[in-house]
């Protein structure tokens, strides 16, 4: 993939050059902006990074605007080289930062020379790192974001080695934090319930077993959905709902009665019950929350 673009594409309406190669891609690396606002309507999910601070924090080290594009690792991080002197940061997961071999800093602005590679290690605790480049990732936008949706399949494929990735212009230079703090990957992932619309579909102390019952979080979570282990939701109703729209942080609870919170790449519609729905605001946790992860649902009043 060489992420060419038109002038009227590039980052702030200005073309990017090349700034970037792919050395190591990592187990799941994408491109990931502030994601497609106002087109589900259209089936288009939402996108875009899944724990949103640690992107604005990237892109605020920096001097970019909070939603210029940057990369997503998972797991396992990312290298590439540097085609021109180049101001990064990196924030989210904790990991190992490195430029030619060398120790750098991680959640602070760091100067990459031309030539040099920039090593994000595997994450030390959490699950998503984000890179962030001064001027952001300019690849083409698509329905108004530049991020990869895996569901839908919109946006930039996720990156291989060899790829060319091009960098807009450095911003305008602005006073810019030395730090930006981010709170630690979940331990144990508590998140916050409001209950329906679908909750009358469950068994009468369905939501009291849910916030009294510990969860985990499954091998199977991705960005589409966390998806948990523990204790199924016993129905109170049989079959399944005509599909309906489903929004972001949406507890979906299918066949087997384990919930399903939606990210940032869910379904625009869904047939299975929703019990419940996530505040966004609980949702960065959720998206470091490694497997194995306890979980616990805090059911709010209704």
């Amino acid at each position: 993939m060489t992420a060419g673009v038109d002038a009227a594409d590039g980052v702030d309406g200005v073309a990017g050059v090349d700034g970037l190669v792919v050395v190591r891609p990592g187990p799941l690396t994408t491109v990931q902006d502030l994601g497609r606002r106002g087109v589900a309507h259209l089936g288009v999910p939402r996108a875009g990074a899944v724990d949103e601070p640690a992107l604005r924090a990237a892109n605020r080290l920096l001097g970019n605007e909070p939603g210029a594009a940057a990369l997503e690792t998972t797991l396992g991080g990312v290298a590439l080289r540097a085609l021109r002197p180049l101001l990064v940061a990196v924030t989210g997961a904790p990991c190992p930062v490195r430029v030619d071999g060398r120790p750098a800093a991680w959640g602070a602005p760091v100067p990459v020379p031309a030539g040099s590679v920039l090593d994000v290690g595997a994450a030390t605790a959490g699950v998503r790192a984000y890179l962030a480049v001064a001027g952001g990732i300019a690849v083409p936008p698509v329905l108004g974001s530049r991020s990869a949706d895996l569901l839908s399949g919109l946006g930039p494929a996720p990156l291989s080695a060899g790829d060319r990735l091009q960098v807009g212009p450095r911003p305008p230079r602005r006073a810019t934090p030395e730090l930006v703090p981010l709170p630690a990957p979940p331990v144990e992932l508590v998140l916050r319930l409001r209950p329906g619309p679908r909750a009358d579909w469950f068994a009468p102390d369905a939501l009291a077993r849910l916030a009294r019952d510990t969860y985990r979080v499954s091998p199977a979570a991705n960005r589409i959905a966390l998806r948990t282990e523990g204790p199924p939701l016993v129905r109170a109703r049989d079959g399944e709902l005509p599909s309906e729209g489903m929004v972001l942080g949406a507890v979906q609870v299918p066949p087997d009665g384990l919930p399903v919170v939606f990210l940032a790449d869910h379904p625009t519609t869904g047939g299975y019950p929703v019990v419940g729905v996530v505040p966004v605001a609980d949702l960065a946790a959720a998206a470091q929350a490694r497997p194995g992860t306890p979980l616990r649902f805090t059911v709010l009043p209704g």
